[in-house]
């Protein structure tokens, strides 16, 4: 935390009276884990409401606009309201996260009960093979429970019922599948997987109908509409007549492009991506990843100097205005990329595990089914699964006929071919073959069983993608490509009717206000704020929040965006000149 905390603690001091927190705000300080407490929370939003207010004031007087000032009430309660509100925020974002694991972790129980039907042991299964909220959650209901009849599934269930109605309906058949015959438990614990998978689905088909209006209106009018009416704004001029007597100053336009749409643009898409019924976010991997080097030095020499040439070139082709776009956007997006990149291709690796595991599951358990050891079953899946799941099955085979050991050490252990895999899917199902290595025969159905639900849940997942794939293309295509190339067309439009004669003649002071320089680097930040914003907007709906992911993402965006822009504010300037 470091500065972080400091500053929020400096911010609380600002306002050392007495405050009051709501109940929703105290959940949500304590579900993200945060280290202050809320009534420091509502302290330093109202400290940080006082700092934005006397910044605006200052800021305003410095550009010599007195009259924007009266704008310093209106953002000091905003800025303290979205504090306040930061802590719901993140806690609702991090929920959408962790649902996501619901059909995983319901799916784990479900496998357990079918080589053991004892609930209690099925639902230790689940949180202990789990990883993120969602399991931590369970295990806390479990350890709740402990000296009780109760096992803990049925609170936590109603604990999420709320945000996921169908995890109540798929725990309670769980929990009644443990008395019930073997037959009928056998179709209550697939029913109570399916409840799970078609809650998600529903969900998920939900939520997409209801976003396509609101996206589409994000869209048009706080994208393509500001951009379109670039073109305009020397017009804006002549509407006094010959003589000039109208015209609006560049920082108006500042406070319109630079500050009124971004903030717009970022309030709707939180409002958009907190009414996201679950997620499926990446495996998580971080610097502690053997294969992920500190490259925080190389981004920013890489950037900084991508950024200087790109700036550079600006001024050798005589179009110095487009400089500092050209030099923050390249720079930026190479920092981004280089930082992230080796993340990227760590996941990559993870997603060519995953990719072929209903293959290798089908093999163990049919064999396993027939009376074959786990142990030499998990070595002919090697021989047989093509790619990187089938090499993971050999080193885990290899590992087993050279050193003797057990098949969870063989996955896990120090030179275990999961270890350095960050995949819960693959590390759940290693932990239940692990169980099946005890259980020898019987444990062949459930592994087989497993297989059918990870491809069940595989098509979940896709379908879902697949779903919100027409809303977050448009996004990604926007940021990226068709928004930077409007607006560097119209910039270049608005240069070529500013520097007509007529509107010259019409006013010397409209020049001067709407200089080139001055609108392109004003629509260009708007440019590269809006590449970041509906980037983010964009991989927040389809996988979640994720630092990385995001990150790498807004570094490509960037990187395409900016050339983009100048370009076409040198093509199209050249042409219509011509």
């Amino acid at each position: 935390m470091g500065w972080k905390a400091g500053l929020v603690r400096a911010l609380a001091r600002l306002y050392p009276y007495e405050v009051e927190t709501s109940d929703e705000l105290v959940d949500a300080v304590a579900f993200v884990e945060s280290p202050f407490t809320p009534e420091t929370v509502v302290q330093a939003g109202y400290g940080a409401g006082v700092v934005a207010a006397v910044l605006t004031t200052v800021v305003t007087f410095a550009i010599g606009q007195p009259l924007f000032a009266l704008l310093a009430v209106p953002v000091g309660i905003g800025v303290v309201h979205g504090a306040h509100t930061s802590p719901t925020i993140l806690a609702g974002f991090r929920r959408t996260e962790a649902l996501g694991d619901t059909p995983n972790l319901v799916g784990r129980a479900v496998l357990r009960m079918q080589i053991q039907p004892a609930t209690e042991t099925a639902v230790e299964f689940a949180a202990e093979t789990g990883h993120g909220p969602l399991a931590a959650s369970l295990q806390s209901h479990i350890d709740r429970s402990i000296g009780s009849p109760q096992t803990g599934l049925v609170s936590f269930a109603e604990d999420w019922a709320e945000d996921f109605p169908a995890l109540r309906r798929a725990a309670h058949l769980l929990a009644t599948a443990e008395d019930a015959p073997p037959d009928e438990r056998e179709r209550t614990l697939e029913r109570s997987l399916t409840a799970v998978l078609n809650g998600t689905r529903e969900e998920m088909a939900e939520f997409t109908s209801e976003i396509r209006g609101p996206t589409t209106g994000l869209y048009a009018f706080g994208v393509m509409l500001p951009l379109a009416l670039v073109a305009l704004v020397p017009a804006i001029g002549l509407a006094g007549g010959s003589d000039g007597g109208f015209y609006l100053p560049i920082e108006f336009f500042v406070l319109v492009y630079d500050v009124a749409l971004p903030a717009g643009l970022v309030a709707a898409s939180v409002w958009l991506l907190q009414r996201r019924p679950v997620a499926f976010p990446p495996p998580a991997v971080g610097l502690s990843h053997p294969d992920v080097p500190d490259r925080r030095i190389e981004a920013m020499g890489g950037g900084l100097a991508i950024g200087l040439v790109a700036a550079a070139t600006m001024m050798l082709i005589d179009h110095g205005f487009l400089a500092p776009i050209a030099g923050v956007g390249l720079g930026l997006g190479t920092a981004l990329l280089t930082y992230f990149a080796p993340i990227k291709a760590v996941r990559e690796h993870v997603r060519a595990v995953e990719e072929h595991l209903t293959d290798a599951l089908f093999l163990v358990g049919r064999q396993v089914a027939e009376g074959q050891a786990v142990e030499s079953a998990i070595g002919h899946a090697g021989e047989r699964v093509p790619a990187e799941t089938g090499e993971v099955f050999a080193h885990a085979a290899g590992l087993q006929e050279r050193l003797h050991v057990t098949v969870d050490e063989a996955f896990f252990g120090e030179y275990g071919s999961l270890t350095d895999v960050p995949s819960p899917r693959a590390h759940g199902m290693a932990s239940l073959l692990s169980i099946a290595a005890h259980e020898g025969r019987p444990a062949g159905s459930a592994v087989v069983s497993m297989a059918n639900h990870l491809e069940e849940l595989q098509e979940v997942e896709a379908e879902a993608k697949r779903e919100l794939s027409a809303v977050t293309g448009t996004l990604d295509s926007t940021a990226a490509y068709f928004g930077p190339l409007v607006a560097g067309a119209t910039v270049a439009l608005a240069k070529t009717i500013e520097d007509s004669s007529g509107t010259a003649a019409a006013s010397d002071q409209v020049g001067q206000a709407l200089a080139a320089d001055q609108l392109s680097l004003v629509v260009g930040g708007y440019v590269l704020m809006m590449s970041v914003i509906l980037t983010t907007l964009s991989i927040g709906l389809r996988h979640g929040l994720d630092r990385s992911l995001v990150g790498y993402h807004v570094g490509r965006s960037l990187v395409s965006s900016t050339p983009i822009y100048v370009v076409a504010v040198v093509v199209t300037q050249l042409t219509i000149g011509s």
